[in-house]
């Protein structure tokens, strides 16, 4: 029994270095396209509407939702549920940590981090850039930290359904990519041993 479970161990981790180690460049080509144009229309709504202030519609945690769910959008943090519960969740608890605590900036910023990691592990809406939008609710501008709960709203939920928005027809425009794709690790690594197995 013991051997049966570290030979689909081992199966699985040379499936995983498999796919890890292969180039395929329609998948950086459509990953470039999308984190361009979900990114940049951020930045022109910046330009066209808020020009000579704080960067609003353009909060690093974007940058790294954009590398989830144009890069590797088959994993399970990358999932539309994710992507904006994490975000929307995580803007809550860092406008709330802010009103509550605003003056002693060590404790806000690790409570309000903290609190949304438990949170989105609670709703299962895991997504690590929601921590970094959480932090920017707490340690932002004083232009940011006056729109209060606004700031839930625009720029985190309105950035969040352009971007999701985006990926969702660029992520689908080949046969290759599929979004949402829970299920397409499993689909891979299933084809994979079959074509191993014809092999034998």
């Amino acid at each position: 029994m013991p051997t049966k479970y570290i030979k689909k161990g081992y199966q699985k981790t040379k499936y995983i270095i498999y796919k890890e180690t292969l180039i395929d460049f329609r998948e950086q080509f459509w990953s470039f396209i999308g984190s361009f144009v979900g990114i940049g229309i951020l930045a022109y709504l910046q330009s066209q509407t808020l020009p000579d202030s704080d960067v609003l519609f353009l909060i690093g945690s974007f940058g790294a939702s954009s590398v989830l769910i144009y890069g590797i959008i088959q994993s399970p943090l990358a999932q539309p549920r994710n992507l904006i519960g994490g975000h929307v969740i995580s803007a809550i608890v860092g406008v709330t940590v802010a009103k509550f605590i605003p003056d002693i900036i060590w404790l806000t910023a690790a409570l309000s981090v903290s609190l949304s990691i438990i949170l989105m592990q609670l709703t299962k809406t895991l997504h690590p850039p929601g921590g970094a939008t959480a932090l920017i609710a707490v340690t932002g501008s004083s232009h940011i930290k006056s729109l209060g709960y606004w700031y839930v709203i625009s720029p985190v939920l309105s950035g969040v359904l352009i971007l999701l928005f985006v990926a969702l027809i660029v992520n689908n425009v080949t046969e290759h990519r599929s979004y949402p794709s829970n299920n397409r690790f499993h689909r891979n690594y299933h084809n994979f041993r079959k074509r191993i197995n014809q092999k034998k």
